[in-house]
């Protein structure tokens, strides 16, 4: 079987600085080193002129290091007054910091003076925009000491209040999908969103979206791995110590669903053979065996943990539903019918049920109109800080904050819905809770996630009794940027097809395994940095066999990531192993062409066997065809070098399959409800790739439609 060039758009994230009104420091964040070198060159060409007099007319530039590269800004300067600032260069991501890019070049020439409030959840950009407008100042000879007499902060209005049925907050997938559905019910809804831009971490996540769709499977031939690990699943007994029912007994009923399933499966296919006529097979029981398998996991106290029977199973019955609802919405999905062949595995899914979906950018604007068509009223730059209980302890509104400091009352009659992300992007609060990781984590461990991703609702929520569950594990995404610990500058495949190595070329895992068992293998490697090997691809185009990622939400080709020093790209192995001499997000690891075509064919070997005896990948694709890649001179092979960054938070506020928040005795709290990552319970100790937009768009809907129906 040779290698078919499938490109699943993954999940992806900008790990911005947490949200605030801060002014910019001068100092380069430990993110941009890797364009500090340009930076300088740049801003050096900039000041090489004389030093113009007091009054001076023209035109000066500065650069200074953003998340994604350098940022130059030009001033245009009349009579020693800054007339006009233009981006000339800068690479931040486009749906993240929108606002950014407007509103600080404006306030700069109203306030003349280069700090002024970075924007909310663009803290990075924004502060690289002051910093190269100060370096253009300078290199105008403009009076520093004046300018920065001029500081501008944004000062709190008078206090406003308003009254609706029902208040949201957050405005990722979750929090629309949950205003979405309460107004869909006839609620007055409010969403509040603490970004400058709806979107949160959804807004950097990619299509891929779990569920169980027979339809589709039944148009996919299922390959002799798969055929072998649903043996291996027929073949588990109920006694298994490994398999824990002893602590989670209830869980031992799906196994018995599962293999009665697959017994029906197998006889009603019965003279039909893996990888030549047998249709590709899902369930209900399987994906909730997938669920409870990867997130069956053991904490550093000995104790296990493991998902909710009832949320996961309430999750695998019905992200279908969820999936279909989506597409009403507007959103681009696939329908069930003809969806077989876009069936992948998104790394870490377990198995190939994760299905097309439109993301990032594209994803919230459809959100964003479904929203506005349900009259839905939305506020950004408006963070909640607490929540209003009445007399009888119903959650009866929120308090909030706007970005200048007004405080802003949202008085809710039906109730309020919780749905405002997780903690990865507060590395000292996983750090304060964490059970599983141990010293592979720190305060300052990198992550994917937005910025304002900070914990905020988890702590509401307890301040009104909420109880928690799996506050100690967080997920560490394994392929990361090592310098900057976002997914963005990288090109990945499916994961049957990738190929992990270690800096001397050898494979050292299953890539088809759960996130947190491939983060802890890589992290034993040297600094914890491995590299994916990828093939067939175009260098300038990034065209493979008619699949573009030209086109995809990073906006980027192999070209410009080899141009910005993320990747190695060689049309030739000989060429690659060359290419891996220079650095490359901070690491040169130099492997001979020896090393990469004997890790290659012994891989090709196993996927032409559909057997791993190293490490037992379950499902295995993607030959590559090494002779015709080096016959064609425009196609090669890629390496990208990763690193594990905090990705998600399993743990959070306890709900019920109504996404109702409970309490610590399980007793609901009446008027709150939750939906996402803010949430726990539905994921134990590790979630499944592809199982999060599943998750947010499940839970979103129905505690957007209960709400409005359940509240007293």
């Amino acid at each position: 079987m040779k290698r078919r060039a499938l490109v699943v758009g993954l999940a992806a994230s900008m790990a911005l600085t947490a949200c605030g009104s801060t002014s910019t420091p001068t100092a380069t964040t430990a993110a941009a080193k890797e364009t500090e070198a340009a930076t300088e060159a740049a801003t050096e060409a900039a000041t090489t002129e004389a030093a113009p007099e007091a009054g001076v007319s023209g035109e000066f530039e500065g650069t200074a290091p953003g998340m994604q590269g350098p940022v130059t800004v030009k001033l245009t300067v009349e009579d020693g007054k800054i007339t006009k600032v233009d981006l000339k260069e800068i690479s931040e991501t486009e749906s993240l910091t929108t606002v950014a890019k407007e509103r600080i070049p404006a306030q700069i020439v109203e306030h003349q003076t280069t700090k002024v409030d970075a924007v909310t959840g663009a803290t990075l950009c924004s502060n690289a925009i002051m910093s190269a407008a100060r370096k253009a100042a300078e290199a105008a000879g403009l009076d520093l000491s004046v300018l920065d007499a001029n500081e501008w902060h944004a000062t709190a209005g008078q206090d406003e209040t308003y009254d609706q049925d029902v208040v949201v907050v957050g405005g990722g997938g979750a929090g629309l999908s949950a205003a979405i559905s309460a107004a869909q019910q006839g609620a007055k809804v409010t969403l509040i969103e603490k970004g400058s831009v709806l979107g949160g971490n959804t807004m950097m996540a990619g299509g891929a979206f779990n569920c169980v769709d027979p339809e589709a499977q039944s148009e996919r031939i299922m390959s002799a791995a798969e055929k072998n690990t649903l043996d291996e699943y027929l073949a588990l007994k109920t006694d298994d110590k490994d398999l824990h029912f002893d602590q989670f007994p209830e869980w031992k009923e799906v196994l018995t669903e599962l293999q009665a399933d697959l017994t029906k499966f197998f006889k009603d296919n019965e003279g039909k053979e893996a990888g030549k006529d047998m249709p590709g097979y899902d369930s209900v029981a399987l994906h909730m065996w997938h669920i409870y398998t990867g997130g069956l996991r053991e904490m550093n106290d000995g104790t296990w943990v493991a998902s909710n029977i009832d949320l996961a199973r309430n999750l695998a019955e019905n992200a279908l539903d969820s999936y279909d609802w989506a597409g009403s919405l507007g959103i681009d999905t696939a329908s069930h019918k003809g969806a077989g062949e876009t069936l992948g595995t998104v790394l870490g899914a377990m198995w190939p049920r994760t299905h097309k979906y439109q993301n990032g950018a594209p994803l919230i604007e459809a959100l964003k109109k479904a929203a506005d068509k349900e009259g839905v009223t939305i506020y950004t730059e408006t963070a909640g800080k607490s929540l209003i209980t009445d007399a009888d302890g119903k959650i009866v509104g929120v308090e909030a904050e706007k970005a200048d400091g007004t405080k802003v009352t949202l008085n809710a009659s039906k109730g309020v819905v919780l749905a405002c992300g997780g903690y990865c992007a507060n590395p000292a609060m996983v750090k304060k809770y964490d059970e599983y990781w141990g010293d592979d984590l720190t305060d300052h461990t990198l992550t994917t996630n937005v910025g304002t991703n900070t914990g905020d609702g988890i702590v509401m929520a307890q301040e009104v009794g909420a109880g928690t569950v799996d506050l100690g594990v967080a997920q560490l995404m394994p392929s990361s940027s090592p310098v900057k610990g976002t997914m963005t500058d990288g090109v990945w495949a499916d994961a049957s097809e990738q190929i992990w190595i270690d800096g001397d070329g050898n494979r050292f895992v299953n890539e088809y395994a759960e996130r947190d068992v491939l983060a802890k293998a890589s992290l034993g490697l040297d600094n914890g940095i491995f590299y994916i090997i990828y093939a067939g691809s175009s260098k300038d185009t990034g065209k493979c066999e008619g699949a573009d990622i030209k086109g995809n939400m990073f906006g980027t080709t192999i070209e410009h990531m080899v141009e910005t020093n993320n990747v190695w790209y060689g049309s030739t192995l000989a060429e690659l192993a060359e290419a891996t001499k220079t650095e490359a997000a901070g690491v040169a690891p130099a492997f001979t062409e020896e090393a990469l075509r004997e890790t290659i064919e012994k891989y090709n070997s196993y996927v032409e066997n559909q057997k791993d005896p190293d490490f037992g990948k379950g499902v295995l694709a993607g030959e590559i065809d090494l002779e015709a890649i080096e016959k064609d001179p425009n196609v090669g092979i890629v390496i990208s070098p990763r690193k594990a960054s905090l990705h998600h938070t399993m743990g959070g506020i306890t709900i019920n399959t109504d996404g109702q928040v409970t309490d610590a005795d399980g007793k609901t709290i009446d008027g709150l409800f939750a939906a996402g990552e803010v949430t726990g319970g539905v994921h134990g100790g590790n979630r499944l790739g592809g199982n999060a937009i599943a998750d947010i768009f499940t839970y979103g809907r129905t505690a957007g439609a209960n709400v409005v129906k359940l509240s007293k």
